[in-house]
């Protein structure tokens, strides 16, 4: 249903997306030349993307290789693009990961890596640990998947079942310079956490792998607890001499585009509350807190007093209890509803920045004051649908679903609740 609370909050996802396309924010990061080769390596929803941007703004010698997700590819001149699978990692993905290190062979100290990163390139920048098999990482990928475990937890597993993640890309960069240029979809920013942290210290140990695992569960593969038991080849500490040659810069965040949303937010009369970039836990947990939020508007002017939007990102988990159809985004707008239903002055959207929420084609949904009464009319059950994970379904039936496509990029989840007074 369109309406012009609706539309609105449509604008504000787009301009949250736009805020974090690497054209818009990678040209004020590119380095000095340096006497060798420059090398351009990435992965991630968005490292097509920001190869291109990279090219354009490169005036110099150059040559690499980044492996996306499948739909993800844009044309470029310079450096190749392979797309692979996510969230599942493939063979497609191996094969990448083993090209992007047949690049690295001969890097000399007067060489530059540049290593394009974003979400998604734990999955797509693949290969697995010796003894272990692409089939155990797949297994154990799914397993989290369903798991509802958060983003920290499950690259924590990856990074220890893996030949390249966990700062393990950065021994084989050295001895030459590395600049990772990344765009953060992990809560708090995290830089050994954004695709697994390849070039970057890792604290983390096989013993807490084996504790996440146990944590929710998790007894199968049998080769992927072996290995993490055996606990060999321990991921890199600050301490390893391959991270004196590396440099980090950040240049999409979630912050940085919800304060896009904020500004066109206050341009249109609402007082923009940014209630945090990092907001995990289970969907349908935290739309129960937002709801309260909202609450506390409507009835006490806390916050904010109306007209106010509450915006938010962050990663939700979803814990895979039915047979439904439907990601993190819509599971907490279809919770968001119930708690709302009877407010007639609340509307709000939930999508995720690349454009994907889970594995179906919308990137969200979006909720109004009819949503429910709609709902009745064709007779959905809202209870029976959010037990069942099937918020997709819910929101396909009343044509709220929100459908980007791809964006290109990807710095997690966007919430807005605008309140009218």
């Amino acid at each position: 249903m369109k309406d012009r609370q609706s539309e609105f909050l449509r604008a504000l996802f787009n301009v949250a997306i736009e805020a974090a396309l690497p054209e818009k924010t990678i040209q004020k990061h590119i380095p000095k030349p340096p006497k060798g080769r420059t090398i351009v390596i990435g992965c991630g929803k968005a490292a097509a993307t920001m190869a291109s941007s990279f090219e354009r703004s490169w005036q110099h010698e150059l040559s690499g290789l980044v492996v996306t997700r499948y739909g993800h590819k844009v044309e470029t001149s310079r450096i190749e693009v392979l797309e692979a699978s996510h969230p599942i990692p493939n063979e497609a993905g191996m094969e990448a990961t083993t090209r992007i290190l047949e690049l690295l062979a001969d890097t000399t100290e007067d060489d530059l890596v540049v290593f394009l990163v974003s979400g998604g390139g734990s999955a797509l920048f693949t290969l697995p640990a010796p003894g272990l098999t692409l089939l155990d990482k797949m297994e154990i990928n799914a397993a989290l998947l369903s798991s509802g475990a958060n983003i920290t937890e499950m690259n924590c597993v990856r990074k220890h079942l893996s030949a390249v993640k966990g700062g393990r890309l950065a021994r084989a960069i050295y001895p030459a310079k590395c600049l990772t240029l990344a765009i953060s979809d992990i809560p708090g920013d995290e830089l050994a956490v954004i695709a697994s942290g390849p070039t970057t210290p890792d604290q983390t140990t096989f013993s807490d792998a084996l504790a996440i695992l146990s944590k929710y569960g998790i007894t199968k593969p049998k080769s992927v607890l072996e290995h993490l038991r055996a606990g060999a080849d321990e991921t890199p500490t600050h301490e390893d001499p391959v991270f004196e040659n590396v440099e980090t810069k950040l240049i999409s965040t979630p912050q940085m585009s919800l304060e896009a949303a904020a500004d066109l937010a206050k341009q249109n009369g609402y007082t923009p509350i940014i209630l945090g970039d990092a907001i995990e836990g289970e969907a349908r947990e935290v739309a129960r807190v937002m709801a309260a939020i909202t609450k506390q508007v409507i009835r006490h002017g806390q916050p904010s007093k109306a007209p106010c939007i509450l915006l938010s990102g962050g990663e939700t988990t979803v814990t895979v209890r039915g047979k439904g159809r439907g990601g993190r985004n819509v599971e907490f707008l279809l919770a968001l509803s119930l708690e709302l239903s009877h407010y007639k002055n609340v509307w709000a959207l939930s999508g995720d920045t690349d454009g994907i929420d889970g594995t179906e084609e919308n990137a969200g949904a979006i909720i109004n004051p009819s949503t429910m009464s709609r709902a009745l009319e064709l007779g959905l059950d809202a209870k029976a649908m959010l037990a069942d994970n099937d918020g997709y379904s819910f929101f396909e039936a009343l044509n709220d679903l929100v459908i980007t496509g791809p964006t290109l990029t990807n710095v997690n989840d966007f919430r807005a609740i605008l309140i009218e007074s």
